[in-house]
């Protein structure tokens, strides 16, 4: 009865956070299709340019909203509320912060890193007035994501997942309303990704208004000293989309010596349904989160072990229907994108599906050991796992494959890299569940 009922939380858990990260994946997919078919090529490489900096934003809110939801869901595993409070106003007080410092990058600075980015000629102004409206909405985008991890490990994970539908469902219909009846081009779906996240958190200050939460916002309750506990808890988070930011841009810049603005274009439409079936494998992470953030403040060994075995079945089926799904829908797919019917770009895309996705199979299980690692505060494990996968072995593997294999390598380079970093999470978690003896296992002060 004890399992069933485990199986059961898990699967809640999961399938709310699984729907809300694919809702959440659709404010860059809605923005792909709409300004692949109004922009054509030009758009969708003007977009593909500058998402790195919309990865590093993502990148700062999921890390303290992550990090800060972990160390508020151990301290109420340890009855305190008053530390609970203190660890949200800190995390919120700094989100705050690091928003605003982007909001005046994006204001003042906004041409300049688009040309960084390696955007040029005609792709230029475009990338700019993207990148300049994404930028200046930083401070929603990153207090949406720490409200939506507070919500979720508050015990409310149906209302976490209602706000990122809800928002990112209001994405899709201002894209075709700024884009089509409106006509406002670039700005029109950038300003419709950008109004997302003030949606997502109207509609997650329900728990607040409803009085049901157990965190409250404290101008005295910022403690700068907590933020080195709450960030550490949620690094591998912020590795993971950094990286991702980093690994396109990378990407990018080899592909337009390989494949100039038509291979960016292609790498595009790849990139951005490779960030959906991305979020699938992070919604299974945050899912299985708050679970083993309870199981291991009260040193439940085996409850621990049955999470990480339920998410790495579940991963690694998720992943051989995302592969499977590569190859049968592949042209449908690929012309969803390609509205101007472009020969070249259409060959590239789908031979860089059909060679990408399968290192999803791989992929899922590394993504969902970092998240099961941080949340049993293995700070330094989840972030090698996350550092590994994320940067410095898709990079090393995406320059030296495409010097050997061009285009294909670039695309071979992702299932390398995932594959490899497997053996490495295999025995960080092993010897993690095993160190946990059926004792709680995190100090009092460790837990504050």
């Amino acid at each position: 009865m004890k399992q069933k009922h485990l199986l059961k939380e898990f699967t809640g858990y999961v399938s709310l956070n699984v729907a809300g990260m694919i809702g959440l994946s659709c404010y860059i997919l809605a923005d792909t299709y709409f300004i692949a078919n109004r922009l054509g090529a030009d758009g969708l490489a003007a977009l593909n340019l500058v998402l790195p900096l919309y990865s590093l934003i993502s990148g700062m809110g999921l890390m303290v909203g992550i990090g800060g939801a972990t160390r508020f869901a151990i301290c109420q595993a340890h009855g305190d509320g008053g530390q609970s409070d203190r660890v949200f106003s800190t995390s919120a007080a700094f989100g705050i912060g690091v928003g605003s410092f982007f909001l005046f990058l994006g204001l003042f600075a906004s041409k300049f890193l688009a040309s960084a980015l390696g955007a040029s000629g005609n792709i230029l102004p475009m990338a700019e007035t993207y990148l300049k409206i994404l930028m200046c909405f930083a401070p929603f985008f990153i207090l949406n994501n720490i409200l939506t991890a507070f919500v979720r490990n508050d015990g409310d994970p149906s209302l976490a997942m209602l706000g990122m539908l809800i928002g990112s469902f209001s994405n899709v219909l201002m894209d075709y309303l700024f884009l089509y009846p409106l006509n406002l081009g670039m700005a029109g779906a950038a300003l419709a990704t950008a109004v997302s996240p003030v949606i997502g958190m109207l509609v997650q200050s329900v728990h607040i208004l409803r009085k049901k939460n157990r965190f409250h916002f404290r101008v005295t309750g910022i403690e700068p000293k907590r933020l080195p506990g709450i960030l550490s808890l949620g690094v591998s988070a912020f590795v993971n989309e950094l990286s991702s930011g980093l690994v396109l841009a990378v990407f990018n810049l080899l592909i337009l010596g390989i494949a100039g603005n038509v291979g960016v274009a292609a790498y595009g439409i790849v990139a951005n349904l490779a960030l959906v079936a991305l979020a699938v494998f992070t919604g299974v992470s945050q899912g299985c989160q708050p679970l083993i953030s309870r199981f291991y403040g009260r040193g439940e060994e085996q409850e621990i072990r049955k999470i990480f075995l339920y998410s790495t079945v579940l991963s690694v089926v998720l992943g051989a229907l995302l592969a499977l799904a590569a190859y049968l829908l592949n042209t449908p797919l690929v012309a969803a994108f390609n509205s101007e019917k472009n020969p070249e770009l259409a060959r590239i895309a789908s031979e860089g599906l059909r060679i990408y996705f399968p290192g999803f199979l791989a992929a899922g299980v590394n993504v969902t050991a970092a998240a099961g690692l941080g949340a049993m505060d293995r700070a330094k494990e989840s972030f090698f796992i996350a550092i590994l996968r994320g940067c410095v072995g898709i990079l090393f593997f995406a320059v030296l494959l495409s010097r050997i294999f061009g285009m294909t390598g670039i695309w071979l380079s992702f299932g390398v890299t995932e594959a490899g970093t497997l053996l490495a999470s295999w025995r960080f978690v092993r010897k993690a569940t095993a160190s946990v003896h059926g004792k709680p296992c995190i100090s009092q002060k460790n837990a504050l």
